[in-house]
């Protein structure tokens, strides 16, 4: 088998064990109802995928897990760069940046909730704020590991701090900033369909809470396995994004023999 292929070949086989274990389980009825077997939720899930509602369902939870990436992503950077080239901003903001740190969105979710309803708006809110913080800390840590001698070369031929800033530091946090997005990503669907389950915002998670709501588990484990593909699709696209924007850096060169 050549070694290219055969991360896939073990990757299939891996999800096929996955799938026959489930049946086995389900047959065995160790969880009653609870657990439908895989080919009774496949057929559901088929059936599923036909109707306008799941495909209305599913733009809800894309579009707002993306917009609201891309609005943590910009403000992210840009509190990032401010607050990591001035030390007065960064003291001034330490504390506030501690505190949230450990706040996860689900603990702000019923004020969320109390604010602006079950909402798309609030779904957008707990995303952001779950997705800004981290954006924000690692593009601050890539600043700080700006190879000051860089920096000093840069001013001896005369770049002006805001060209140094654009030319210099941030192509420096580039690569802090990718991983900073590549974790923020899934986690912005997560928040999602989180927003949607417990907080009746629109999107998959809302059509989960119902189908638990409803003991059609055979849905609920179908939307389910859509979210692992779509956490997958997340993923692979911010990875093929990462790889893009930084063919630059070392740990992305190709070696030439």
């Amino acid at each position: 088998m050549r070694a290219s292929i055969r991360p896939y070949a073990f990757s299939a086989l891996g999800i096929a064990a996955a799938f026959v274990i489930w049946q086995v389980l389900a047959a065995a009825n160790v969880a009653g109802n609870a657990l439908p077997s895989a080919t009774a939720v496949f057929a559901v899930l088929a059936t599923i995928v036909g109707t306008g509602s799941f495909w209305s369902a599913v733009a809800a939870t894309i579009g707002i897990a993306l917009l609201a990436l891309a609005v943590a992503a910009f403000a992210g950077v840009a509190l990032g760069l401010l607050i990591g080239s001035f030390e007065s901003v960064r003291y001034a903001t330490l504390a506030v940046l501690e505190f949230l740190k450990p706040v996860p969105p689900i603990v702000i979710l019923p004020l969320a909730v109390l604010v602006l309803g079950p909402t798309a708006e609030m779904a957008l809110f707990l995303v952001v704020f779950g997705c800004l913080l981290p954006i924000v800390m690692q593009t601050v840590d890539g600043v700080q590991g700006t190879d000051p001698v860089a920096k000093d070369t840069a001013r001896s031929y005369g770049m002006g701090e805001g060209e140094i800033l654009a030319r210099v530091v941030l192509p420096s946090a580039m690569p802090y900033i990718g991983t900073a997005m590549r974790v923020a990503a899934p986690a912005a669907l997560v928040v999602t369909v989180v927003a949607g389950l417990l907080g009746g915002g629109p999107g998959l998670g809302q059509s989960i809470y119902q189908a638990q709501a409803a003991g059609d588990y055979a849905s609920l484990y179908g939307l389910v396995i859509v979210l692992g593909v779509l956490g997958l699709l997340f993923q692979g696209a911010t990875r093929l994004a990462e790889r893009r924007v930084l063919h630059w850096h070392e740990s992305y060169r190709e070696v030439v023999s």
